[in-house]
């Protein structure tokens, strides 16, 4: 029996209704996509694999105008407590100080409540999960993808414009686009959700050596309710009280204090995969998320690159598929994307080593390590910037992207480069009306060109980039004041930086100016805006020529 969808004419297919999907399926919707979301399952996960949301996640949420309702059912981490024998070894606070951001924290919600969060955001854009739909098989052609689906009503076909696979680390996509999977299998460890009395603050993640292993207690969001991870022994014979009584038993024993374990609502035994492919985009179908990289939980990236990962390939496809760029805009999605998960899968292996920290001589050595840690404060901070810079994703950039034009001006030069996100701003710093101005601003779905007010031939290249190119880029001028009266429909909108540390901050005198991708990176910038100087840029942003060439 072949069934009949309601809209018989989506652009997007996105298998898969995780986090991933689901920001995909948002991203793309909020730009005016017709996008079509189905999911195997029948219905939400009541569990949660993924809890870490960092500060890059959180900036990006807030672009996509989500972070309130992330954050109203979280809790912010900015702690990270080491224990052996009884003894606190250190307590590592966040160093963002190389990294500024509005968001200097880990915000601890589980999946199935970002899940819910992203559910509600797409269904208010009309996207609603088809649940018990999967994808079967599928052809492509230079025109279009032609889908079966498996649905409850029976079997349907499906053709599309572009398929993209957010289905996980058994991808179907993937699996039909014979990307291999290349990578290995390291630890297995045991993971419980429970309820545990324990007299341990819940603004820190909590690490517990304990023999020739460690336990890592996670905070949920709910009071008193943890994450048990056991790295040493994954052994389940599927008591969950046995599982309870093992994990208060051991912390009884790292913390040296009372430690009673609930029965645990979920346990599972799972390894640790480090595999990644070689590119994600395949003609018109691409892959995002645990479909393309899969790595250990041990730092909290899974989701996070995930959510990235949509968050790229959204608005490019976007834009290629409402005829504002060209196809090969969707190469850079690869090229930009794959080095990061790669450069992932070192730092996750790292982080795995570090956090199970089998080797028995570490119980001597640590004390020691982190007494000579606690008396100097160059060395702690040292420290917590590396944990940050690599955990919290600000440190990602695309400096030699696809996208990217060269920064001819000396390495001393003022302000953000090209490759760069934007919003390198702290709270404190972001609550001047410029920076409250432009990360408003930054949070529309378009393209954005900046620039310095005070130079006429400037604005009159402002001004006609403004009329080109309205349907996918804003031009926001920005000057000591807005204008006065009515401005023309032709000039660009004014940005008040009435005091010009905004212009400083970037480094942009007059005449200056800088295109920013809708993501938050910036693609190039010059000293004197004309409209030679900006079509380079303007090409590579739409994947007309390799912002990188000459």
């Amino acid at each position: 029996m072949t069934t009949a969808h309601e809209d018989p004419s989506p652009a997007v297919l996105v298998a898969g209704a995780g986090p991933v999907g689901l920001m995909t399926a948002y991203e793309l919707a909020r730009r005016g996509v017709r996008v079509r979301l189905i999911d195997a399952a029948d219905g939400p996960a009541a569990t949660s694999r993924a809890m870490a949301t960092h500060a890059r996640s959180l900036e990006t949420y807030d672009q996509a105008g989500l972070l309130d309702r992330i954050m109203a059912r979280g809790r912010i981490i900015q702690r990270f407590t080491m224990h052996l024998n009884g003894r606190t070894l250190a307590r590592l606070g966040p160093d963002y100080s190389d990294h500024p951001t509005r968001f200097p924290m880990t915000l601890m919600i589980d999946q199935a409540a970002t899940e819910d969060v992203l559910r509600q955001a797409v269904a208010e854009l009309g996207v609603k999960v088809e649940w018990g739909v999967r994808l079967a098989d599928f052809a492509q052609d230079a025109d279009a993808v032609h889908t079966v689906l498996h649905t409850p009503a029976g079997q349907e076909r499906l053709t599309v414009r572009w398929l993209v696979g957010c289905d996980g680390g058994h991808s179907t996509v993937r699996r039909l686009l014979k990307l291999p999977l290349v990578g290995d299998s390291t630890e297995t460890w045991l993971i419980a959700d429970a309820y545990v009395d324990v007299d341990l603050p819940q603004n820190s993640i909590h690490w517990v050596k304990v023999g020739t292993g460690t336990v890592m207690v996670i905070p949920f969001p709910e009071e008193g309710k943890w994450r048990l991870l056991d790295t040493a022994d994954a052994s389940y014979d599927g008591d969950p009280d046995a599982v309870a009584e093992r994990f208060a038993r051991k912390l009884r024993n790292g913390l040296g204090r009372p430690v009673t374990v609930r029965t645990p609502t979920w346990v599972s035994v799972f390894t640790i995969q480090q595999r990644m492919i070689g590119t994600m985009r395949v003609g018109r179908c691409a892959v995002a998320g645990d479909a393309a990289h899969v790595h250990s939980p041990a730092s909290g990236q899974g989701l996070n690159t995930g959510i990235q990962d949509a968050y790229n390939l959204g608005w490019k496809l976007a834009m290629v598929e409402q005829g504002h760029a060209d196809e090969s805009l969707l190469d850079s999605y690869s090229d930009e994307r794959v080095p990061i998960g790669r450069a992932l899968l070192g730092s996750t292996r790292k982080a795995t080593f570090l956090v199970q920290l089998k080797n028995s001589a570490a119980t001597a050595v640590l004390p020691v390590a982190f007494a000579v840690v606690r008396r100097s404060a160059a060395l702690r901070g040292r420290i917590e910037r590396k944990i940050i810079g690599t955990m919290s994703a600000l440190a990602v950039g695309y400096p030699d992207g696809p996208l990217t034009l060269p920064d001819d001006r000396p390495d001393d030069a003022p302000g953000p480069r090209p490759g760069d996100r934007l919003p390198r701003v702290t709270e404190e710093q972001a609550r001047t009306e410029a920076w409250t101005a432009l990360l408003d601003e930054l949070r529309g779905p378009h393209c954005t060109l900046l620039v310095a007010g005070g130079d006429a031939e400037a604005r009159d290249a402002a001004g006609e980039a403004a009329r080109q190119h309205a349907a996918w880029l804003s031009v926001r001028t920005l000057d000591d004041a807005p204008h006065s009266g009515a401005a023309r429909d032709v000039e660009p909108a004014p940005l008040a930086d009435r005091d010009g540390r905004l212009r400083a901050r970037l480094g942009l005198s007059s005449g200056g100016w800088l295109l920013v991708r809708p993501d938050g990176y910036i693609c190039a910038r010059g000293d004197r805006l004309t409209a030679r100087a900006l079509a380079p840029a303007l090409d590579a942003l739409r994947g007309r020529r390799s912002g990188r060439e000459g």
